[in-house]
This record gives C-alpha cells, structure tokens and sequence, in this order.
C-alpha cells in the first residue's frame, strides 16, 4: 500500500455473474482422467490455465465477524447466506487480488467480483474511507462499495486462508458452463490481511476426515456449474459415472478441522464418528 492515502488506481475491474448453479462431488482421483475425456468434445481449456491438463493454484482469504456468522449461516443452511473473501492465483503477486461476495438465495448463486492491484489490497483500504480506487464503471464502484459495507456491518476480519489447485474447462457451445477439479486443499488460520500463507505451515484438508466420507483415498472435489439449466452432456456425465451430490464448502470445512484440532465442540458431529471408524 502507498503512503498515499489518496492514491487511485485505474486497474480495478468489476464482473457480476447472475442464476449460476453449482453441483459439487467428491471422486477418487483415478476418475479424472476418465472424465476429462468424456467432457473434451464438449469443453475447452481454462486460458488461464497452464500445462496440459490447464492448472492454476488459488489463494483465498476468508473473512467472518467475530462469532463466525458466516460460517454458521452455511452449517445451518440459512436460505439466503454470502461470503467475503479476497482470491488471488499462482504466486501472490502475479495477479490482482479479486475481492468477491458470493450469495447463495435459496439454490442461486449470485457473485460479484472487484479487482484491485495486489500491492493496493489490506485493511486500510477496505477500512479507511479515505483510500479510493479509480473505477471505469458505476458497476465497479457499487462492487466495492457493497462489500465494504457488509465488512463494517458484521465487523469482518481475517479468519482463514485457503490453498488449492484448480483444473478448468469451459464449456465449448454452452451460453456459460463450466467444469474443474480442485486437488491439494490446504488451510491456515489466520488474522492477516495480506500475508497470503506465506509466513505459516498449511495444513492439508482433503482428507476423509475433511470431506465427510468413509472413502479409501483422498478425494479430488468436482464442480459443474451452468448460469441455467444444465446441457445435456452435463447431465449424462452424472448418469455416466454415478456421480452423488454432496455439500463441499472449502471455508467451512476448514473451520471444522480447525475446531476439531483446538478440541473445539464447534467441530462437527461426523468427525468423531470418523476417528473411530
């Protein structure tokens, strides 16, 4: 962050992505392979990816008020219910950090997405009303200002950092659809703004204990997400494999090993039932 406090940036720049769906399932990692053929006719690489099959790490910090509101709002499967996170990818600083508010209103999620210069994001920024970006659209402005605002109504603040690496594919046809594969899930505690992981141990969080599975491997989480209905091929990919929904939320899940750890009764009831399996 610059001295300046006045200091603008013309770099930042707002996406809204309205009725998105997202299905999310936990495979052994010897079907990935399998479904990354079945999906090749109908899917491109991720451009942002890189290597063949295209990859890229995401780092993501999670903010929650002080009681974790946030995090109990999904345990307890409130209908309407958002995050706050910022997100960066690959190494910390070779891209901006997008500041996100993700809504989930009854089975639609709604996101917003504001990005910043990586050296401009901390807590002054979001706390200081002084410190203004430059932005290109009322869009981008409404962005940042709403997530600002719901940081100072709930007192949010630095609760975790996650790691992982995403394997993507857009559909080729479809008006928006999408397929990726997360793997080597890690988290830290934290209360840093901008640390990004680098100064602390991650702790792994793909596990059958993290994911809630009596399964003999460590799973890779797959997601298909659609603005709509789903395509076809999409729908024949569950058919094909057998493939069973299940809750995956990365932020929670960290927070029930965290409290599982620490001895915690905030952690969840599975765990025990899994320690002694």
């Amino acid at each position: 962050m610059g001295t300046d406090k006045k200091k603008k940036s013309r770099h930042a720049s707002f996406d809204i992505q309205l009725d998105r769906h997202e299905a999310k399932y936990i495979i052994p990692r010897s079907l990935v392979p399998e479904i990354r053929e079945f999906i090749r006719p109908f899917c491109s690489p991720d451009p942002h990816g890189k290597g063949d099959p295209p990859r890229y790490v995401i780092t993501t910090l999670q903010l929650d008020s002080p009681t974790l509101a946030l995090h109990h709002a999904k345990t307890n499967e409130a209908t309407n219910r958002f995050k706050l996170r910022a997100r960066t990818y690959n190494t910390p600083g070779e891209s901006p950090v997008f500041i996100e508010i993700k809504r989930k209103i009854r089975g639609t999620i709604v996101k917003s997405r504001t990005a910043v210069p990586f050296n401009e994001w901390g807590e002054k920024l979001i706390k200081d009303p002084v410190i203004k970006l430059d932005f290109t659209s009322p869009k981008e402005e409404i962005g940042f200002l709403e997530f600002r605002r719901l940081v100072h109504e709930i007192g949010a603040r630095p609760c975790v950092i996650l790691r992982y690496v995403r394997e993507s594919y857009f559909g080729k046809l479809d008006h928006y659809s999408r397929v990726t594969f997360d793997r080597r899930l890690q988290y830290q505690p934290t209360d840093s703004w901008d640390s990004w992981g680098r100064d602390r141990r991650w702790i792994p969080m793909d596990s059958s204990l993290a994911q809630n599975k009596r399964l003999p491997f460590s799973g890779v989480v797959l997601e298909l997400k659609t603005l709509s209905d789903a395509p076809h091929w999409m729908i024949d990919l569950v058919a094909e494999f057998g493939l069973e929904r299940t809750g995956n939320c990365k932020y929670s899940t960290a927070v029930w090993l965290e409290s599982l750890f620490r001895g915690n009764t905030a952690a969840p009831s599975y765990a025990a039932e899994l320690l002694s399996w």
